[in-house]
């Protein structure tokens, strides 16, 4: 009969499942982002500091966004990964 090892180690499913779960909303936000102000270019016909909205949106905003969203996902991450790893030490 096979010994069964007990695991100290924590599961790594929970983080994961927070990882997921922060990818998918970062994604959806990505996705707002690029479809949402191409869907309504034309109904957003108004001046923004020179250029028409939607151009505005489409050459600055949504760069600019995304790299928004690109820190957000890597403090998230870093804060998740330093509750991991005291988890694990404890």
């Amino acid at each position: 009969m096979p010994e069964s090892r007990v695991n100290s180690e924590p599961s790594p499913a929970p983080y994961w499942r927070r990882n997921v779960r922060l990818i998918v909303l970062l994604l959806a936000c990505w996705a707002g982002l690029t479809f949402v102000p191409a869907y309504f270019a034309r109904q957003l016909a108004f001046d923004f500091i020179g250029w028409p909205f939607s151009f505005w949106m489409a050459a600055y905003g949504a760069p600019l966004a995304y790299l928004v969203l690109i820190v957000v996902y890597a403090l998230v991450m870093n804060r998740f990964d330093a509750r991991s790893r005291a988890r694990r030490d404890d």
